[in-house]
Formats: C-alpha cells, sequence, structure tokens
C-alpha cells in the first residue's frame, strides 16, 4: 500500500509513463482502457503503473471536491473481475487522504500473459498518453509473453498468502525427499525461500504461485474450485447404473497421492484366490496396482488446473475410465503418442517425481502396457481426439484376454518347437536356469536398495528392476517368507529391516552393490 508521501511523489512526476491521474468519478471504460495500458507495459519498464483518480492530469494537483467514496473503490476494484479485461490482471485499489483532499489509487502490475484486452482491444501507452496497439506493438508484446512463458502452474496465485501454506507438509513431507540430509541442515533460507527456489512461491509479488497451492495448499479448491478427484463405482456397465459408492479426494498432493494409492491397492486392484486345479489356486487381479495407479497419477499430473473440472476416476463392472480435463499438450499429438510427451505442469509434474508418484524413466505409458498384457487386461485405450479432455479405458483383467496374448505370444515358439523338438527342449533348461539367475540377481537389488534406503517403496522396486508389481511382490514376499525381510512401521511412513545374517546363508555369494 502507498503512503501519502509516495503518492505525492506520483502526483508531482507529470512525464511519467507509469501514472495517469484524472478527476473523472464514473468513466468506467476510461479506467479500464488505462489498468489495460498498465498491464500490458510495452516499455518493459517490469515496474508497476498507477490510476489516480482525483487529481488533474496536466498539473498532477489534488482536486479536493472529488468525493472518493465506497461505491467508487468498488466499481473500480469490480473492473478487474467483470471479465472485460482478459486476462485477468493483478491490481490494488486504495483511498489516500491527502492535505488538499482524498485521492483513489489504482496499482497495476505488468501482466506475465501479454497481450492484456480490454473488450476485445489492446491498450498501450506511448510516452504519457494510451493508444490502440499497433500491429507492431501487438507483436512485441506477444514476443515478451514467448520470452518469459511460464506453465499455467509456475504463475503467481495473487489471491493467496504463505498463511495458505501448509508449512509442515512442505518442510517436514517434501523437502527431505528432495534434498539430502546435511544439505537441509546448512539451509538457513525462509520458507518463502525455499519454496521460490522449487517453484512454490513468487518472492516479487509475495504469495504462492498456483503449483505451491496445488501442492501444499490448506485448501486448494478454494482457489482452483476443480482441484480434486472424483471417484464413482457404477454397478453395472454405464452411467445409468446405481452409484454403489462415491468419494471425493480433496486436498494438496502431498495429502491426497498417498491417499489414492492405498485405496488404489485396498479397493481397485481386488485380489482373489482361482481354483487351477485340485490342489493348486492362482491369485487373480481386476487391476494391477501399479498400472492402474500410473494411469490415475498421470491424469492429476497432466489435467488442465484452470478449469472447474475433476479427475473423474470411475469404476464399472467391466472396466475403469480415467478421464482429466485437458487434452494432448504441447509437442504431443494422436500421432506421436506416448513416445512424445510435454508437461502442460512442469513443476507440478517434477513435485509428484520427487515424492515418487510418476514414472522417472519416460516410459510410463509402455510398461503399462506390457503389466496390463501380462494381467489379462489387455492394453489400456487412450481416446487421444476429445480436444478438451483426455480419457484413458482399462479393462478388468479376463482369463480368456490372457490366454489369447499368451497363444499370441508363444505362437512362434511352438512353431520352432515343433521343428526342433530337443533343441528346444535344452532351450527350455537353460531358460529356467536363466529365470533363477534373473530372480536372483533382482532380489540382491531389491536388498541393496533397501541398505541404501530403508523407506524403499513397491514403485521404487519397479522402476529400478524394470517389472511390474505382481513381480516384485513375489520377490518381496519370497524374502519375507525366508525371515530375511521385515516390515517396521505402516505401508507409508515406515521403513524395511534385513536380517543380514538369514540373507547371507541364502545367497553366500551375493554382491551388495547395484
Amino acid at each position: 500500500m502507498l503512503n501519502p508521501k509516495e503518492v505525492k511523489a506520483l502526483l508531482s512526476d507529470i512525464e511519467s509513463d507509469r501514472i495517469e491521474r484524472t478527476i473523472s468519478t464514473t468513466n468506467t471504460d476510461k479506467f479500464g482502457q488505462a489498468i489495460c495500458a498498465f498491464a500490458n507495459d510495452l516499455p518493459n519498464h517490469n515496474l508497476p503503473g498507477y490510476l489516480i483518480i482525483g487529481a488533474d492530469d496536466k498539473t498532477g494537483n489534488v482536486n479536493g471536491s472529488v468525493k472518493i467514496t465506497d461505491q467508487l473503490l468498488q466499481n473500480l476494484g469490480g473492473i478487474k473481475t467483470d471479465g472485460k479485461l482478459q486476462p485477468q490482471v493483478s491490481m490494488t485499489v486504495e483511498k489516500v487522504t491527502l492535505p488538499e483532499g482524498d485521492v483513489a489509487v489504482v496499482t497495476v502490475q505488468p501482466c506475465q500473459f501479454t497481450p492484456v484486452r480490454y473488450e476485445g482491444r489492446i491498450w498501450v501507452r506511448t510516452g504519457p498518453r494510451k493508444c490502440i496497439a499497433s500491429e507492431a506493438d501487438e507483436k512485441l508484446l506477444f514476443e515478451k509473453r514467448t520470452s518469459r512463458m511460464l506453465t499455467f502452474d509456475a504463475l503467481p496465485c495473487f489471491d493467496a498468502t504463505i498463511d495458505d501454506i501448509d508449512i509442515a507438509a512442505f518442510r517436514q513431507i517434501y523437502l527431505p525427499k528432495a534434498f539430502p540430509d546435511d544439505v537441509l541442515r546448512t539451509d538457513t533460507r525462509t520458507v518463502e525461500q525455499q519454496m521460490q527456489a522449487l517453484g512454490y512461491f513468487n518472492v516479487k509479488y509475495n504469495c504462492p504461485t498456483f503449483a505451491g497451492i496445488i501442492m501444499f495448499g490448506k485448501r486448494p479448491e478454494q482457489f482452483l474450485p476443480g482441484s480434486y478427484v472424483q471417484y464413482v463405482r457404477f454397478s453395472g456397465t454405464d452411467r445409468a447404473g446405481e452409484i454403489k459408492s462415491e468419494y471425493k479426494f480433496a486436498g494438496n498432493l502431498v495429502k491426497i497421492l498417498s491417499q489414492l494409492d492405498t485405496f488404489v491397492d485396498a479397493t481397485i486392484t481386488n485380489r482373489r484366490p482361482v481354483p487351477v486345479s485340485a490342489l493348486r489356486e492362482e491369485m487373480i487381479v481386476d487391476y494391477p496396482h501399479w498400472a492402474t495407479r500410473e494411469l490415475l497419477m498421470n491424469a492429476i499430473c497432466h489435467r488442465d488446473y484452470e478449469g472447474n473440472g475433476p479427475v473423474q476416476f470411475y469404476q464399472y463392472n467391466d472396466r475403469i475410465e480415467i478421464m482429466n480435463p485437458g487434452g494432448l499438450y504441447g509437442k504431443a499429438t494422436p500421432e506421436n503418442f506416448p513416445y512424445v510427451n510435454d508437461y502442460r505442469n512442469g513443476v507440478v509434474a517434477e513435485g509428484m517425481k520427487v515424492l515418487g508418484f510418476v514414472n522417472r524413466y519416460s516410459r510410463g505409458v509402455q510398461a503399462v502396457q506390457d503389466e496390463l498384457r501380462t494381467n489379462g487386461n489387455g492394453e489400456a485405450d487412450f481416446k487421444l481426439h476429445l480436444g478438451t479432455a483426455f480419457l484413458v479405458v482399462e479393462n478388468i483383467a479376463n482369463k480368456e484376454t490372457n490366454k489369447e496374448a499368451n497363444k499370441e505370444a508363444n505362437k512362434e515358439t511352438n512353431k520352432e518347437a515343433n521343428k526342433e523338438t530337443n533343441k528346444e527342449a535344452n532351450k527350455e533348461t537353460n531358460k529356467e536356469a536363466n529365470k533363477e539367475k534373473q530372480i536372483k540377481r533382482q532380489i540382491e537389488i531389491i536388498c541393496n536398495m533397501i541398505r541404501e534406503n530403508p523407506a524403499s517403496t513397491y514403485g521404487d522396486f519397479m522402476n529400478a528392476l524394470g517389472i511390474g508389481y505382481s513381480s516384485v511382490y513375489e520377490r518381496v514376499k519370497f524374502l519375507k517368507q525366508k525371515g530375511v525381510l521385515r516390515r517396521e512401521g505402516g505401508l507409508y511412513g515406515g521403513r524395511w529391516l534385513i536380517n543380514e545374517g538369514l540373507y547371507f546363508q541364502l545367497y553366500p555369494s551375493s554382491e551388495t552393490t547395484y
């Protein structure tokens, strides 16, 4: 806020192109045009502009007869939100009392997303006067926007303050995952400075970025109404069926990502034994945990947060549908998907990587398809031509699907087996031996990862080994049964413990590095 001395200095500077004075109190269009011109900041001052009402434009003298009423201040503030200014600008309105009389001061910050339009027209300042932008002016404004282009999540959330951030979640959960302990111990910066370094706070405007609100906000929906995940379980195969259950996962991502991970594992996966013979059962899952979680996390990561719609996570009797606002983004097109990727929310994506909830090796979609095929779900169906939305369909696991997939995969093998029976028999023997070696090596890697980081997750194991959840689950289960591995604490916040004596009894010649 400006003090009277600062306002007097502005009034006396009649040559500045950052100041407009007027005695009019009713010309709303004139006010809007001036605000638009200051927001465009054509001279590139990177400093605020000021509209002062109650002072003569030519002399800068305060006209004491101008009444600065509450209604006038409300009308000025309403210019920001009445829809005539696009995009919305950052501005404040205040009444300042001077010895000569009162004035209203509108402070306008330069906009990052130029050009700004008022009622469809681009207004700029040329010297001390405003005018409609020329073609050359428009080109400069577009180039300025491109040169400092920020994704939406990196923009400041002007209506928020540091008080809207869950500081404990940032410091206690996020920072330890982002930086080593020795770095954090010597870090003397304020929380605002720490968050700015990671893209979550804007110190210039003293407010969180939208990414900060999404990742750590106490009430993200207050600023981004659609920032939640809506889960609905329908009883049939379409939305006409009865709703069996419905959940709303709301809050910052530090909070809800772990909730969703647990929900998918406990509720969606649905592990169940299926008899395959009189003496043996096979464990079947409707939806593999890691693949389903990856699809859901991708929807959260790549969604358009500017809209009011949530991520839709809908479950039917035969499939799951996950739809997020916002279609393919940037360089990604239906023709090159999934081999080319681009981030609509670069800061959020990095934050989710730090927390371990998105794939670190740019192989997410391919790995998902592999795991779904192996589990008998068939490949996920990506609907890429919806324009303003992105939809993926994951079918429920089906033994016939699995059978057909295996049949195709083994067609060539069977052909060769018929030709060279003995040769293939030897190959099978070698294959089994190699498989045992591979499993042993996978177990060694899992144990070495735990030695390095006892808080390692199933997702970490899958990423390091390049195998699916079911395979990792079997390796960990084996180690638990042998007494080599046990879990201390819960699924989140707990850690793994290794009985080294039993480990080396099991694998006396194992390597301890990877």
